[in-house]
């Protein structure tokens, strides 16, 4: 079984956030990366795990420059194959999207991995994407994977519920909390790491549909107020009319 996940860096969520180039841009000085968790832990770790119970291979694939490089490492520490640096920017998410399926049309997977979003952006968009460009069933949100021969039954939490689906291979699936269990690397897979095989090839012509015109920061909080709590009515008054909630 061929097992490709999706991966990307993040900001760690301890770093500083600022922007530059007049609020156009992110501003990387300083910030330390990590694997977006949403891939890292689920994605990735609900992979190695189906190879080590049924077989097969975990490829990693990441859209981005050389930077990206070290938390790729990570991702093969952890216990992938090999992994595939597609050398373009990863300008937003059709951009993305369009170069992993450009890649998977030529190198066929049983099951393509994605974290249900990223933790920067919050866009949950590239694996619907991947799915609709490759024209592939697309289970997302899952919190539980089982494969049996070339079906795979998937459970996802709704309102008020569970939803279980069944699909057959090959499919996308984006992964959410309980898909897995994180995994730390240990030191024999770290140093497997530097060994193992990371493939970079050039991107393909994409062309790029949306824009940053302008980031900013959320306001700063203001000071509390304490309402007594024998005067209910002022607080459903500022509720209602400063605070606009109700």
């Amino acid at each position: 079984m061929k097992l490709l996940v999706c991966i990307s860096k993040a900001p760690d969520t301890t770093s500083k956030v600022s922007f530059a180039e007049n609020n156009t841009k992110f501003n990387e000085a300083g910030v330390q990366y990590i694997i977006n968790p949403y891939d890292e832990w689920y994605a990735l770790v609900r992979a190695l795990e189906l190879k080590e119970t049924l077989g097969g291979t975990v490829t990693t694939i990441t859209v981005g420059k050389a930077d990206n490089e070290p938390t790729i490492r990570k991702a093969l520490a952890i216990g992938a194959d090999d992994a595939v640096r597609i050398d373009a920017e990863a300008s937003d998410a059709l951009a993305v999207a369009k170069q992993i399926a450009d890649y998977v049309k030529n190198n066929s997977y049983d099951i393509i991995f994605c974290g249900k979003e990223t933790i920067d952006y919050n866009g949950s968009q590239v694996g619907g994407m991947i799915a609709e460009l490759l024209d592939l069933p697309y289970v997302s949100l899952a919190s539980k994977l089982d494969v049996n021969g070339n079906t795979a039954t998937l459970e996802r939490d709704i309102q008020g519920g569970k939803e279980v689906v069944e699909t057959n291979m090959p499919f996308v699936i984006s992964c959410a909390k309980g898909m897995a269990e994180a995994r730390i690397p240990n030191m024999r897979g770290i140093m497997a790491a530097r060994t193992k095989p990371l493939q970079v090839i050039s991107g393909s012509e994409v062309s790029k549909l949306t824009e940053i015109v302008a980031y900013s920061l959320l306001p700063e909080k203001a000071g509390c107020k304490f309402i007594d709590a024998e005067n209910p009515g002022e607080l459903f008054q500022l509720l209602h009319n400063e605070a606009k909630v109700i």
